[in-house]
């Protein structure tokens, strides 16, 4: 076969005033930080005024109790129109509705959000849009100073007096500390909290000591057995073992897997899928794999342990097991949300991908993907890592089926873009895959291959067979916006009528 040309660039940077954003010095390890007696000491000793922004993390995701009890406690200070700038939102995070009713909470920052918070969103409570950005988007706004982080309120499941803090160890593990990392760097005030002091300085340290302002010990950080969210069997039935099969001819035929092949999936039952069969293909055919990356779970520890890749790299753990691989391997490392998505890093992660799988709620005719609402127009997440793996890897492949829950997932249009065509090379669903027209390389090379190949309109007609057309009622008023990786506006979303 000849050899094919070089993949065409991704869009990213593509104004002159994104190019000339740059990242600032982090903060100097070189505090001697203070112990507070409780949460009211914590919101004065950051002098919090009116409007300030406070950030958080989510690495204890769907069982986090730190955002709650800040924000109460800012509440009772007497504080408003606060800014909540954290990396997500979920369920556990339902008191917020309270506080954005009463304008405690005006604005809402975040990567991600599921729940009464979406919903209240969606149906217009906040007096400005909340913003959606991707992992790396958060990143490159802190660090360039474009979010001016107040206080970052950090739980830190081991912490050290001196104000070293890791998310590897104590009652409530969750893994590395991959957001907090950015916030610690950046934050006006650092606050980390933690159940207890360890005396133990060995072990990993996420956020080294001297970062910190004010140290702070709390009864519970929160639930670490519901970091576990969304589906995480494998998925056996049909069309998702179909699904499955056709992604790894796809990574087969692209010319990829070789010594050192990187790749990255999410944590739903098609990509653990997708990671199990893959350790079959990587094992047959005697290459070894260099890295895995991005949130990690159960699915991935178990090619490391294997012995088919040689490290895993984690911005976030999705598992409990994840967070012990990470306490037990010594190459599993943990990674900055900046080092792993931020456009402006030199040396980011997303950007040495030979492979990443993702999911979809819809695709549309132009190969944009929405991940931030379903297809009824309701807030089910946001970009995540979504829309920078995607600008990043070598090959993008999203995988759908052709419908579900009665609705078409390859549609005309979506209805919130959150990853760009540009970036999205292959779709595959159980009825075939489609190549983007963009790249021809990838469409010569699957000619020499037994893939069933199909246009994305062929896909579309078969998933909107015998759908009913459905019309949302939108009002004009922006919700929410969705923000590229740059900080331009790809999408909003729009309040719901009744």
């Amino acid at each position: 076969m000849a050899e094919q040309p070089d993949p065409p660039q991704r869009s990213e940077y593509e104004t002159a005033e994104a190019a000339a954003i740059r990242m600032l010095p982090p903060r100097q390890a070189d505090r001697t930080p203070t112990i507070l007696g409780n949460v009211d000491a914590a919101i004065a000793s950051c002098g919090l005024k009116d409007g300030a922004t406070l950030s958080f993390h989510h690495h204890l995701r769907d069982g986090d109790a730190t955002l709650n009890l800040i924000i109460e406690a800012a509440a009772k200070a007497g504080l408003r129109d606060l800014t909540v700038a954290a990396s997500s939102i979920f369920p556990i995070h339902a008191p917020l509705v309270d506080h954005i009713r009463n304008g405690v909470v005006t604005r809402i920052l975040c990567d991600y959000a599921k729940g009464p918070v979406a919903d209240v969103v969606l149906q217009g409570a906040m007096r400005e849009p909340m913003v959606l950005q991707s992992h790396g988007g958060r990143a490159r706004a802190v660090s360039s100073g474009q979010i001016k982080i107040d206080a970052a309120f950090l739980a830190a499941p081991k912490l050290t007096r001196q104000g070293a803090a890791s998310g590897a160890g104590g009652r409530a593990s969750c893994g590395p500390l991959g957001y907090a990392m950015v916030d610690a760097d950046y934050a006006r005030n650092v606050v980390l909290i933690s159940e207890e002091f360890t005396d133990s300085e060995e072990g990993r340290w996420e956020i080294e000591a001297g970062k910190a302002d004010y140290l702070l010990t709390v009864p519970s950080l929160g639930d670490n057995r519901r970091i576990l969210s969304g589906a995480t069997a494998i998925a056996t039935d049909p069309a998702s073992e179909t699904i499955i099969d056709l992604v790894l001819g796809v990574i087969s035929a692209s010319g990829l897997l070789r010594d050192g092949f990187s790749f990255q999936t999410g944590a739903g039952g098609t990509s653990l899928g997708v990671a199990k069969k893959l350790g079959q293909l990587v094992s047959a055919s005697g290459v070894k794999g260099g890295f895995i990356s991005g949130g990690i779970a159960g699915g991935h520890v178990a090619l490391l342990e294997a012995g088919l890749f040689e490290r895993i790299l984690d911005v976030q753990c999705f598992d409990l097991e994840a967070t012990r691989s990470y306490e037990r391997n010594c190459n599993h490392f943990a990674m900055s949300a900046s080092r792993y998505a931020s456009p402006l890093d030199p040396l980011a992660v997303v950007n040495q991908l030979d492979v990443v799988v993702l999911g979809a709620a819809e695709v549309d005719r132009d190969f944009n993907v929405n991940v931030a609402t379903g297809s009824n127009g309701v807030i089910i997440g946001g970009p995540g890592g979504h829309p920078d793996t995607a600008a990043g890897a070598k090959v993008t492949i999203v995988t759908t089926r052709l419908k579900a829950g009665g609705h078409s997932k390859i549609v005309d249009r979506v209805v919130c873009r959150v990853t760009p065509g540009n970036d999205v090379d292959v779709v595959v669903t159980e009825a075939g895959i489609a190549v983007n027209p963009r790249r021809q390389d990838l469409i010569e090379r699957f000619k020499y291959s037994s893939l069933p190949l199909r246009t994305i309109d062929h896909l579309a007609s078969l998933a909107q067979r015998d759908v009913p057309l459905t019309t949302l009622m939108r009002g004009e008023r922006a919700v929410a916006l969705v923000e590229s990786r740059d900080g331009g506006v790809t999408d909003c979303i729009r309040e719901a009528l009744a």
